[in-house]
């Protein structure tokens, strides 16, 4: 006995020492390995910027250490995320450094919205105002990509390959007869004849009011795409229509060259043979590489302050923005003397009424001392576009998603749920409203004129925020409003925007409204560096991981669900989650 536990405790202690000697040693190669790779990379030779035209285009790429693995250990690729942020400055360091000598747009499967492909395309047409080249190659093009790539000077396409041309449109799941199985009834108290994101809970297809505003935000985005191939290609808007109702998807290769779609019909072997056309020796400089390339800003003590809002706000899950954080963050901003201006950049379906409140109320303690310019995203809608209303410029891109002034609130009622399983409830209370509102049965008429008048001082707010933000009054906002989405193309008509352009632009307007001539640009929150992430990604749950590789596209039904789950309190939310094709 006395041997067991003396070999026991050697063990013990042999498998802690190996293990904290263990960690340190990863720690350490990771360490080194973050150290090498964001080492500097200077520009020595003629070369070519590659731009791979693959994974998920985000505002703000952050690399997770562990998706690879996570990805591989399913049988699956991991998808990478692209930062339109590192795509806008690397196209501009190409643009201004002299060895850069032109662009390779590469593949065509980059997934993202369409205001946030047209800032890059702007990018590349404003870089090859300097007399650089561009060329664009891909297997296949997806539609979106396919309207990038048109500013090229070639516009390159596998023998075998397609251009996926077909027109825009827009798809909205409605649940209610699953609900109706289920014996759910969800309750409705709303501001807004076009305010519809309630529909998909209450009816099994969209309203006269939502088809009307739906067929309006398609036409502008899509006419924005043809009217710009049309230039770039030198096709008529009207071929290109006929074109799109012959779903060129799945027309024969040819036919695209001879409509002038596509220049030539080339191996990838054959496109680098035509880069060479172009530029006799030359170096690839991957994204990658490009990212590391030093720029050569000069720098200056002042900045110029970009805050990123992205996504739902106060959705409960912690993916999107967190009114508390974002806060904190304004503030930090707001108290940093370098910061001189602010460009806030919003990317938000919306979300809680309440959060944006908060955020609004930051942002006006902000415009006290510094400028505030508003840089729209592909979505800056109801509660997106609340948090905009306070800037002293808004710009958005003419495809950009706006609007939705409109408040909802949404309760279940699942009595007839209870029923189908067998549960029934009773209740003691002490006052006349003590068990209200109740999931287990429906609204009383008392009840729901409470929660009417609830939801219609919160819509009230939210007009005097945009009126006031506005310099309108409150009828010519509700005029407006009543939960309608707007392009930026239409909104700039409407005053609720006042610039269509990007966020390079925005920047600009912000640095001219502090009187800046010379100023360095400066990220909230900062990004977190490898370690951080390396710890964030072992704390995430594993099983978020798992059921993303596993469901596919369908995990989108989930979060769907689960949104519904963390509505908390009256909601000012995007109609639907948009899907453009």
């Amino acid at each position: 006995m006395k041997h067991f536990w003396k070999y026991t405790l050697a063990t013990i202690t042999g498998v802690v020492i190996t293990t904290i000697v263990g960690t340190f040693i990863l720690m350490g190669i990771l360490g080194a390995i973050s150290s090498s790779s964001s080492k500097p990379v200077k520009v020595k030779a003629p070369s070519i910027y590659e731009l791979e035209l693959k994974g998920q285009l985000v505002d703000r790429s952050e690399d997770d250490p562990f998706s690879a693995a996570f990805a591989s250990a399913m049988g699956q690729d991991a998808v990478k995320m692209i930062g339109l942020d590192d795509v806008l400055l690397n196209i501009q360091k190409a643009k201004n450094d002299e060895q850069v000598k032109g662009i390779y747009l590469k593949g065509g499967q980059l997934m993202g919205g369409m205001a946030s492909i047209k800032e890059i395309r702007d990018a590349l047409v404003d870089f090859k105002s300097t007399g650089k080249f561009i060329v664009a190659y891909a297997d296949n093009y997806i539609q979106s990509n396919y309207y990038m790539a048109t500013v090229a000077d070639k516009v390159l396409l596998n023998p075998q390959g397609m251009v996926d041309f077909r027109g825009i449109a827009s798809e909205l799941l409605f649940l209610k007869n699953t609900l109706d199985k289920l014996g759910v009834e969800m309750q409705v108290v709303k501001v807004g004849t076009y305010k519809s994101a309630v529909e998909p809970y209450i009816e099994t297809k969209m309203s006269d009011a939502n088809r009307e505003q739906v067929t309006a935000y398609t036409r502008s985005i899509w006419n924005t795409v043809l009217n710009e191939i049309a230039v770039s290609r030198n096709i008529t808007v009207d071929q290109l229509n006929t074109y799109a109702d012959e779903m060129m998807t799945f027309q024969p290769s040819e036919k695209l060259v001879a409509y002038n779609m596509i220049d030539s019909l080339v191996y990838a072997d054959e496109a680098d043979s035509i880069l060479s056309t172009y530029l006799k020796d030359y170096k690839i400089l991957n994204h990658s590489s490009m990212t590391k390339v030093v720029d050569n800003a000069k720098f200056s003590k002042d900045k110029v302050a970009v805050i990123y809002a992205v996504g739902p706000i106060d959705d409960g899950s912690g993916s999107g923005i967190v009114s508390e954080k974002l806060v904190k963050t304004i503030n930090e901003a707001a108290k940093d003397k370098m910061v001189k201006s602010v460009v806030f950049r919003v990317s938000s379906p919306g979300g809680s009424a309440y959060g944006s409140e908060q955020i609004w109320r930051a942002l006006m303690n902000l415009k006290k001392s510094k400028p505030l310019i508003v840089s729209m995203g592909d979505y800056a809608a109801s509660g997106g576009y609340y948090i905009s209303a306070p800037a002293d410029t808004i710009v958005a891109q003419p495809n950009t998603i706006t609007g939705s002034i409109g408040i909802f609130g949404l309760i279940p009622n699942i009595d007839g749920l209870n029923k189908k399983l067998g549960f029934s409830y009773d209740v003691v209370k002490t006052n006349a409203m003590s068990d209200a509102p109740s999931l287990n049965r429906a609204f009383r008429p008392e009840e729901r004129a409470l929660m009417q008048a609830y939801v219609d001082r919160g819509y009230e707010l939210f007009v005097k925020r945009c009126a006031d933000g506005r310099s309108k009054t409150p009828d010519e906002i509700k005029a407006i409003a009543e939960g309608r989405v707007w392009t930026g193309e239409e909104a700039l008509k409407l005053g609720l925007v006042d610039v269509l352009a990007g966020l390079d632009e925005a920047i600009e307007i912000a640095a001219g409204k502090a009187g800046l001539t010379e100023y360095n640009v400066k990220e909230f929150p900062a990004k977190e560096d490898f370690q951080t992430r390396l710890l964030k990604s072992l704390s995430e749950e594993v099983e978020t991981r798992l059921l993303k590789m596993r469901l596919g596209e369908q995990y989108q039904l989930l979060q769907h669900l689960r949104t519904i789950r963390h509505m908390n309190g009256i909601q000012a939310r995007l109609p639907y989650e948009l899907k453009m094709y």
